[in-house]
């Protein structure tokens, strides 16, 4: 009876690793195996066109990061991003999510049109944005006449373009996370609606004492989300700026893929992706701690 029993054990257990086999194997031939190797090479001369000529530099990658000027501004770039778009593809994202929760006819039609940048593949929107922010005759530029406002630079200008990007950003990706907010929105019970109005509550102590906590656990999860995405942020300034001007746009993620694969230099590329993937997890293991202690 206890050989059946442990039998059946392992064929359930056997059943449960077959399903999460594939992704494991996935894990670790696409994220385990490429970090090691990153491990590897950074402490390597390494020339992705010479790889006979790999030789061992120690620390020198590493000591080159810290006097390395774009690095240095790479990092400020991506930082600045981080902390512009994430509050505000959140403010965007909520905003959204109320406006289409209302209960009116053709609703359904906003939804689909705020949602749809979020299926466009992100390299045509850079390059539709590059067209509306030309500075001779884009279409933001025409707009801003017509109402007596002189044409700006835009994304030739190093003290706008980063906005210019963060702004782009914020209005492709707050679609998706309005479908997230808009879930959590339905799910909050109504009769609470009720009987604050019952006790005369105003829309705006709805708002902050139900709405608001009621979302809670989703703005946790989509905070996270967005602040790892912008900090990967790659393909807007690669379409449209090309990482100027005046390295202004530059991020870390763009700054690794040049090193790496334009000018060939895979050793020092490395060194650049192990520091960044050293940030993202004091990063994520700060945010963990910040909204643990805010739970208890």
């Amino acid at each position: 009876m206890i050989r059946i029993m442990k039998k059946n054990q392992i064929k359930k257990n056997a059943v449960s690793m077959s399903f999460v086999l594939p992704a494991l194997i996935l894990l670790f031939i696409f994220v385990i195996i490429p970090f090691m190797l990153s491990f590897y090479y950074s402490f390597m001369d390494y020339n992705i066109l010479k790889p006979k000529a790999m030789s061992f530099v120690g620390l020198d990658n590493f000591k080159k990061l810290f006097n390395d000027k774009i690095f240095t501004q790479s990092i400020y770039n991506t930082f600045k991003f981080t902390f512009l778009v994430v509050p505000l593809q959140l403010a965007v994202a909520l905003g959204l999510a109320l406006l289409v929760n209302k209960k009116l006819k053709g609703i359904k039609l906003f939804r689909l049109a705020f949602f749809a940048p979020t299926v466009l593949s992100l390299v045509v929107i850079s390059i539709l944005w590059t067209f509306i922010y030309n500075p001779n005759n884009g279409l933001l530029n025409a707009m801003l006449n017509s109402v007596g406002i002189a044409s700006q630079p835009f994304l030739s200008d190093p003290a706008q373009a980063m906005y210019c990007i963060v702004f782009l950003s914020a209005w492709q990706g707050a679609g998706f996370q309005m479908m997230i907010f808009l879930a959590g929105l339905q799910d909050i019970p109504t009769y609470l609606y009720e009987a604050a109005e019952v006790d005369g509550a105003s829309k705006y102590q709805q708002f902050f004492n139900i709405t608001l906590p009621g979302l809670k656990n989703i703005s946790v999860l989509l905070f996270l989300t967005i602040t790892i995405g912008a900090l990967q942020l790659l393909v807007q300034p690669m379409m449209m700026t090309q990482g100027g001007p005046l390295n202004s746009t530059m991020t870390i993620v763009y700054e690794i893929y040049q090193t790496g694969y334009k000018y060939r230099n895979m050793g020092y590329g490395s060194a650049m992706a192990v520091v960044f993937t050293a940030i993202v997890l004091v990063i994520v293991l700060i945010q963990n701690k910040l909204m643990a202690s805010k739970e208890d």
